[in-house]
């Protein structure tokens, strides 16, 4: 077995007090398997590191990480950014006339195989001192199908289109209406065909700095597709987008692979069941090291991934399977109302929502489904006390913890500050720590500066920071936003069991079906006119709300018979069909 280190960058932004190493077995013997560099940031001799994790133990920072690796992994790494730092093993390989599919946690290593597959970055073997040349990276693929693909990159035999990740930092690099960012992209499709196929229509004319997430998501795909390409990389196709958005978004690309390569990095497990042929889990630590598989068809290795074992290399990583039930969630609550509302209505001019009475009983879990710009936001807001209704009454006066859908981290401080601030005595308890600091892994963000956290990571301690309120009902407006596949699984299990231990309610708005299947006792369904009237109707029990909600999109699930993870039918199987035919969207 060979050793890696890993430093975080957080080592050398703080005043250490260097009694990391003193305790261990080589330097008590006259061996320094640490050397303190510039700055005093420490270089970690891999060759001579042991393993003993005395190190990791002393820097109360958590700034180091000692990795045990598979001795077949040497001959196999693709690229190393530096000494001491994130290194990736393995690659995927595009194929025709399938869309290959990536799942795997963040900062593991998905973004950087997909720059050394479209050309933009050249893989360095390891070798981050004297990086070796394309001709040397082919013989040293000799033989294999990352070579044949790569020797057509780097003789121009291949042109690329990448969807990039991170769609909200368009407005920074383009300004101007939207029109003027797609006439300039000649190609596949006419700016005409795309505005109808993406639904721009209504935005060729709107400056790109004005436009919402999901805008942005559907201009990013359009430039992406339009380009006449032969291998398309899409990563994170779905990113703010709801559930019928979604389902068009799978389409299109499903029929873009008929005659191309396509790639496609996805974090709903449900999207991405839907739309890849072969799947490719990436498993590893985040920021330290990843590892592709070989692909799998997609039923099979969505199931690797939630068990997080790799039979045929005899690897666990994960310590528990992610799990799911194999018939729907009570209907039957004998408890009594929280609280209930009566024909609320709110009118904003350009914008009207009314939501018919209903209620939320005590200890229910409320999901929250429907297309985006119909009001989810508001009725949540309207509960939450954020806005008062124009019409209408909410029957009884209840305490209120609210997690928003936009969230930022302006609060001076580290994370631990912003927590113990809010209640020191539970944060600290065993209880909260077991129940929600430990599985959302906020416990490696505690002295990160709230200022500088990423998205995910702030949506995570967004989600703490309201389970830590005492409150009857907890409002959670899209929780899995930013949160890879596997930290998904983890807020749902999360809110759904502190929903349960503590006895209180939950109203979870999301677009992730798998996340409200695992989180949601009954379902509240919104429709009407996005942007002009939003409708809501409910609480449900959820096979009703599913199936009205599903009727609308038009698609229908069952469970898979392995994992019991909910699963889209293939349009018009014959499981498709006859679901249909029965009225039963949501599982026969």
């Amino acid at each position: 077995m060979r050793i890696a280190a890993v430093l975080q960058d957080r080592c050398q932004n703080r005043k250490c007090n260097k009694e990391c190493y003193k305790f261990c077995p080589l330097v008590r013997t006259g061996v320094e398997c640490i050397v303190f560099g510039e700055r005093g940031k420490p270089i970690i001799s891999e060759a001579l590191c042991q393993g003993c994790g005395i190190c990791v133990n002393k820097c109360q920072f958590d700034a180091i990480k000692i990795i045990g690796l598979a001795d077949e992994l040497k001959t196999e790494m693709v690229h190393q950014y530096g000494e001491n730092t994130f290194r990736l093993y393995r690659l995927p390989v595009p194929k025709k006339g399938m869309v290959t599919g990536i799942l795997g946690p963040n900062g593991i290593g998905k973004s950087t195989a997909i720059k050394i597959l479209s050309g933009d970055l050249v893989p360095n073997l390891g070798n981050y001192e004297n990086p070796p040349s394309k001709e040397e990276v082919l013989q040293h693929y000799d033989g294999t199908e990352v070579k044949s693909y790569l020797t057509d990159v780097y003789a121009g035999k291949v042109r690329t289109a990448i969807k990039p990740q991170y769609v909200d930092l368009i407005p920074k690099a383009a300004s101007g209406p939207v029109k003027d960012l797609l006439s300039g992209i000649k190609g596949r499709l006419t700016l005409e065909e795309a505005a109808v196929i993406f639904e721009l229509t209504e935005l060729l004319d709107r400056d790109i700095k004005k436009l919402s997430g999901g805008e942005l998501q559907r201009v990013a795909m359009a430039a992406t597709v339009m380009k006449d390409a032969d291998v398309y990389f899409f990563d994170e196709p779905t990113s703010y987008l709801d559930i019928y958005q979604r389902i068009r978004m799978a389409r299109i690309i499903k029929e873009l692979s008929a005659d191309k390569q396509v790639v496609v990095i996805e974090h709903d497990l449900a999207i991405l069941d839907f739309l890849a042929d072969i799947v490719s889990v990436v498993y590893g630590t985040e920021g330290a090291y990843g590892v592709f598989t070989l692909a799998r068809q997609v039923r099979t290795a969505i199931n690797v991934y939630l068990d997080g074992y790799l039979p045929e290399e005899n690897i666990r990583f994960r310590d528990r399977p992610i799990e799911f039930f194999a018939s729907p969630p009570r209907s039957d609550w004998v408890t009594s109302d929280l609280l209930s509302f009566e024909g609320l209505s709110k009118d904003f001019g350009e914008f009207t929502l009314d939501v018919v009475g209903g209620s939320i009983k005590m200890g229910e879990s409320v999901g929250v489904v429907g297309p985006n710009a119909t009001g989810k936001t508001t009725f949540v807001k309207m509960l939450a006390g954020e806005i008062s209704p124009d019409g209408g009454k909410i029957d009884a006066k209840v305490k209120v913890a609210y997690k928003p859908q936009y969230i930022t981290g302006d609060f001076d401080g580290t994370v631990r500050d912003m927590l113990y601030r809010k209640d020191y005595e539970r944060v600290t308890s065993s209880f909260f720590e077991g129940e929600v600091i430990e599985p959302l892994s906020v416990k490696y963000l505690m002295d990160k500066q709230a200022s500088n956290l990423s998205g995910g990571e702030l949506q995570r301690v967004a989600i703490a920071m309201c389970l830590l309120s005492d409150a009857d009902i907890y409002l959670f407006d899209e929780p899995s936003a930013y949160l890879d596949s596997n930290q998904r699984m983890n807020a749902a299990k999360t809110i759904r069991r502190m929903m349960e231990k503590s006895g209180r309610s939950g109203m979870i708005v999301d677009h992730d079906i798998y996340f409200l299947d695992m989180v949601s006792d009954s379902m509240m369904v919104f429709g009407g006119d996005p942007g002009h009237h939003g409708i809501g109707e409910g609480p449900y029990d959820m096979r009703e709300g599913m199936n009205k909600f599903l009727t609308a999109v038009d698609i229908t699930f069952r469970r898979d018979a392995e994992s019991h993870r909910p699963r889209i039918n293939k349009p018009d199987s014959r499981l498709d069909r006859e679901q249909k035919s029965n009225g039963e969207y949501y599982y026969s």
